[in-house]
């Protein structure tokens, strides 16, 4: 019955009632499934009873005290209003109905002594005589045998007397009635009363008595499917529901099931059979209801039987926990060891059947055990599986349980590198437990091929700068003794160790080996790239090629690096623009596949990006994302990457107490033996100029030109000390020095290097005679222009505007160092700012725009946006029409319709940051 049919319900027992209190007797039963509100139906009988001048004497069944004689209906005599007689009388006769029980070891009562079954029956008639009394008995499914002899013999003779006695009993989906039940119930003497659980409209009804209309309304259809209609689990859904708006101070979008309905799932579990409990745990372990019977032990049609009963019950739907905090609550409620035994009888159930391997896997990892032959192989499997999908967690689950398991020695190192592989990607730091374990395996031998080449990376890393020579060694001793495979491997591995650990490239021998894999070529080829870009001049086809390996490149388990390479490679080679769409790209993917220490070393590839295009403030964040996903301990001697491009950003926007703060970080001093010791030099070295100190910062600048001499890999799209050197020689007043090194870094860049030319040129301007000057920053202006810089951009505008300043060209200083403030503005670059707002004798003093993009700007044509972005630079329209090779009269149309289109009405109000692809002039 729902809720109506419930208060019908209650009506017949009421009428019932009546009826007994007026000499005719009743019996009936109330019948239902778990937690359907038979007890709470039998409470409020017992308060009517109170009402109409009745005793109410009540009892429980229990299933502990099945096998006790008498148990229950001594409840009934305990809570009777018994003279002092009868009670002595009742305590006498259950005491010889009990022992003589127990002394025959007849839990069944099938020889109680009848004298004892009617003396306690009289007993209660006699009460019956004397007040109307109601026996109440819930969960009588659960009354010793004795008891219900007695209580039948009872019910028989109710009808004459001032009796009425009601049963509740939980049902479990059974086809036939117990054979109990037809000795209480008389046909045409007894009145049944089967409750259902509540209908949507009866939990709307509930909801509503307990939550309120709107509650009620809102979440009724949810709650309803959560509990099947089962009123306790509705009550716990309820409860939770409040617990959520106290803690949160709003209402939840959505159903929240927590501690209440979880607690109310294994309340209706622990107040049925025991079979019931049992059945659950194996559908928590294994969704199976064909295999139950072979997991639990138990006859199938039982299991049949209890999974209707608990379908009923409302805690399962189609075979399944309605919610898995259901699922959660029932395993919680298993001893470690039961459950572990579970799952270890599902692995091999599911094994035989043909399950996923990733099913079967994770019952290994729940038992904590592998016994089979299989277990090994099929974790290992299943470890790969998960490591393609990004299942990264799931996956060293696996491989730990494999290595655990595994007895052979070459086998079980074999898992290892495969768990370091697969911790790296979550934190490279944890990886750092199991080197000295990998290190003894290459000495014994057992550590071979590729997995020598993944502890040499991992030594690396981690700064242990000896083992990596000698594990490097051990590999160059093999020589022709490598299998295809490795030497492959290792093919790639040198050009990778000269970009990044230039000082061990000489412990690797060079090798001829054919690559295999269309991966492994990619891989690679990127190295090869990023090892041409940093040690010579990068070719005019570079960035195809590279594009072209990162179109097919996914972050699979080991591309990273051949992604990494390409990135950084574009990036060197002065394609900053181009790697950015790629990278975040491959951020978002890393992000998908949850692997974070990828999404924090892509990170910081973005940043260097950032940087390189002038974008300050993402650089600093890119940064600092990089170092919140992964920690500074995890970035071993890579640290210097992310915490140089955070400092130079911080420099160039002023914010000199984070400078600081990232300085104090202490930093592994083998750190300075690779790349990215570079990077902090420069960092560090650019930190000192702004403090004024540029003799500490020649000293970094200088430093990193010797190292990076040393490694051969002295190219300015690398890191330009050379510039960063002669601006430390300006502040000094030394320009001869200066010039020379602006001299040397213009003669080491390449038509494919406009941004390393551009600074070149603005600080070879500064060591020119003031009416030389216009000219080369001029030129510097267009080259940074078209490298998307406008953070230098706005620097070589800045001294442009001085230059004119200096020559008496008040109105192109200003609108240049509008231009240039405008610029700075938007890099959010405030030491420039500032530095540019102090000079008013010529600047504008109109606010500056921010350089703008896309938009308006997008409706140039190609010859409106040449004109535009050389006339935003301070050129003439003269000197327009000379450079470009057209006619003065063509630069006014160009521009007429440029202002049109911008919505702007003269040259100062153009966007600052306006690409094009023009020819740097000499």
């Amino acid at each position: 019955m729902g809720l109506i049919e419930r208060d019908e319900a209650l009506a017949c027992l009421d009428q019932l009632l009546a009826d007994a209190v007026a000499g005719r007797g009743r019996v009936a039963l109330v019948s239902g499934t778990v937690a359907t509100g038979k007890s709470e139906l039998l409470n409020v009988l017992a308060d009517r009873a109170m009402e109409r001048g009745a005793l109410a004497v009540t009892a429980t069944g229990s299933a502990v005290e099945r096998d006790m004689p008498l148990a229950l209906l001594g409840q009934l005599f305990h809570d009777a209003p018994l003279s002092a007689d009868d009670r002595d009388r009742a305590m006498s006769l259950l005491f010889e109905g009990t022992k003589a029980g127990l002394a025959a070891g007849d839990s069944d009562g099938d020889n109680l002594d009848a004298q004892v079954i009617h003396g306690l029956c009289t007993l209660l008639l006699e009460l019956a005589e004397r007040y109307p009394l109601a026996l109440l008995v819930d969960d009588v499914q659960h009354a010793d045998r004795a008891s219900l002899v007695c209580l039948a013999y009872l019910a028989r003779r109710a009808r004459l007397a001032k009796l009425l006695v009601v049963f509740s009993r939980t049902t479990f989906g059974a086809v036939t009635e117990p054979a109990w039940q037809t000795d209480l119930l008389r046909p045409g003497q007894s009145n049944r009363i089967h409750l259902e659980p509540l209908t949507g409209e009866g939990v709307r009804q509930f909801a509503e008595q307990r939550a309120g209309t709107e509650v009620a309304e809102r979440l009724a259809g949810r709650w309803h499917q959560l509990s099947g209609g089962n009123p306790l689990l509705v009550e716990g859904l309820i409860a939770d529901h409040r617990q959520a708006v106290a803690e949160t101070g709003a209402e939840p979008d959505d159903a929240v099931a927590g501690d209440g309905y979880a607690s109310a799932v294994m309340s209706c579990l622990h107040r049925g059979e025991e079979r019931l409990l049992e059945v659950a745990r194996g559908i928590a372990v294994l969704d199976d209801p064909e295999s139950l019977d072979r997991l639990i032990g138990l006859d199938p049609q039982q299991v049949a039987q209890t999974v209707r009963a608990l379908t009923a019950a409302g805690l399962l739907s189609m075979g399944a926990f309605r919610h898995p905090a259901a699922r959660a609550a029932v395993l919680a409620d298993v001893h470690q060891e039961q459950r572990a035994e579970l799952h270890r009888r599902a692995a091999v159930l599911t094994y035989d059947r043909g399950a996923s391997t990733r099913v079967v896997a994770e019952h290994l990892v729940n038992a904590s055990d592998v016994r089979e032959s299989w277990g090994v192989t099929v974790l290992e499997d299943a470890a790969r599986q998960a490591l393609r999908e990004g299942r990264v967690d799931a996956a060293i689950r696996y491989l730990k349980l494999a290595w655990k398991a595994c007895t052979d020695d070459r086998h079980r190192v074999r898992i290892m590198t495969t768990l370091v592989r697969a911790e790296w990607r979550i934190n490279p730091r944890t990886s750092a437990g199991y080197l000295p374990e990998l290190t003894g395996a290459l000495e014994k031998g057992v550590l071979r091929g590729s997995d020598v080449i993944v502890l040499a990376k991992a030594l690396l890393w981690h700064g242990q700068f000896r083992d990596a020579e000698h594990v490097l060694d051990h590999l160059a001793a093999l020589g022709d003794e490598l299998d295809p495979d490795t030497a492959a491997e290792l093919a790639a591995t040198r050009p990778w160790l000269r970009c990044t650990y230039a000082p061990f490239v000489a412990h690797l021998p060079k090798t001829t080996a054919t690559v295999a894999t269309v991966s492994a070529s990619r891989r690679l080829a990127a190295a090869r790239a990023l090892s041409s870009v940093i040690s010579s001049s990068p070719g005019p086809d570079l960035s195809d090629t590279l594009e072209r390996i990162l179109r097919g490149s996914r972050l699979d388990e080991m591309s990273l690096d051949t992604v990494e390479s390409a990135l950084l490679a574009l990036t060197y080679a002065g394609h900053a623009d181009k790697a950015a769409g790629w990278c975040d790209m491959f951020v978002e993917e890393a992000y998908t596949r949850r692997a974070p220490s990828r999404q924090a070393r892509l990170a910081v590839v973005r940043a260097e990006v950032a940087v390189r295009m002038g974008n300050l403030a993402g650089a600093a964040r890119y940064a600092r994302t990089a170092m919140e996903i992964m920690p500074p301990a995890s970035w071993g001697v890579a640290i210097g990457h992310p915490l140089s491009l955070l400092i130079i950003a911080s420099v160039a926007m002023g914010d000199f107490d984070d400078v600081r703060e990232q300085l104090d970080k202490p930093v592994p001093e083998a750190m300075f033996q690779t790349r990215y010791g570079l990077h902090y030099l420069q960092a560090r070295g650019r930190y000192s100029l702004a403090a004024e100190h540029p003799g500490l910062a020649l000293r970094d600048f200088q430093r990193a030109g010797d190292l990076m001499s040393a490694w051969g890999v002295d190219t300015p799209g690398l890191v330009a000390w050379r510039s960063d050197a002669a601006e430390a020689y300006l502040r000094m007043g030394r320009p001869l020095q200066a010039r020379k090194l602006a001299e040397e870094q213009l003669n080491r860049c390449t038509g494919q290097m406009p941004r390393a030319q551009g600074v070149g040129l603005r600080l070879l301007a500064a060591t020119e005679q003031p009416r030389h000057r216009p000219m080369l920053l001029r030129q510097a202006a267009d080259l940074l222009q078209n490298s998307g810089d406008l953070y230098e951009l706005a620097r070589a505008l800045a001294d442009l505007a001085q230059a004119y300043h200096a020559l008496g060209e008040s109105r192109r200083a200003g609108m240049i160092g509008h231009r240039a403030r405008a610029l700075a503005e938007g890099c959010e670059a405030a030491p420039l700012r500032r530095a540019l707002s102090q000079n008013d004798d010529w600047d504008s003093g109109e606010p500056a725009q921010a350089p703008v993009a896309g938009g308006a700007a997008a409706t140039l044509s190609d010859a409106e946006r040449r004109v535009a972005a050389l006339a935003a630079v301070g050129y003439t329209n003269r000197e327009i029409a000379e450079k470009l090779y057209i006619t003065t009269s063509t630069v006014e149309q160009h521009l007429t319709r440029t202002y049109r289109k911008l919505s702007v009405s003269r040259r100062s109000d153009l966007p600052a940051n306006l690409y094009t692809n023009l020819t740097p002039t000499a």
